[in-house]
């Protein structure tokens, strides 16, 4: 048997236009900007994750810094990512979606009881609000 995995640390996102990107999160989303540059910006996710939003094209060159090397990496195309939220705080999300001007795109009641509500970042990704009884584990 392998060591244990702890849990996902971070979820890397690639962005055309990385400041409105990263406004987004922080403006609708309310999460806290970590750092910032032309290059990466790190948000606090909560619970000790990270979402790295990188400039589209800006990592395909590697990273070399006194600590190592960080290898290249890049993506295309609309990702999927997922934030947990309390079922009592959900309609809440979705008021605060509807008066930033968010659409919502779907909406998912999961056979475990959970629900989804499903839309769209300014690079297309698709974000997901979703409540414990999604999966076996959440």
């Amino acid at each position: 048997m392998p060591p244990s995995i702890q849990r996902v640390v971070e979820t890397a996102l690639y962005c055309d236009d990385l400041a409105r990107t990263a406004a987004f999160y922080r403006d609708v989303l309310g999460l806290r900007v970590l750092s910032g540059g032309p290059r990466l910006v790190s948000i606090d996710a909560g619970q000790a994750t990270l979402l790295l939003l990188f400039q589209r094209g800006g990592t395909l060159e590697g990273l070399t810094f006194s600590g190592g090397r960080i290898p290249p990496h890049d993506g295309n195309g609309p990702v999927h990512l997922a934030f947990a939220v309390s079922v009592e705080d959900l309609p809440a999300w979705e008021r605060r979606l509807e008066q930033a001007g968010v659409a919502i795109e779907s909406r998912v009641t999961w056979t475990l009881g959970g629900k989804s509500v499903y839309f769209r970042d300014p690079d297309q990704h698709s974000v997901e609000l979703v409540t414990p009884g999604t999966w076996e584990t959440y």
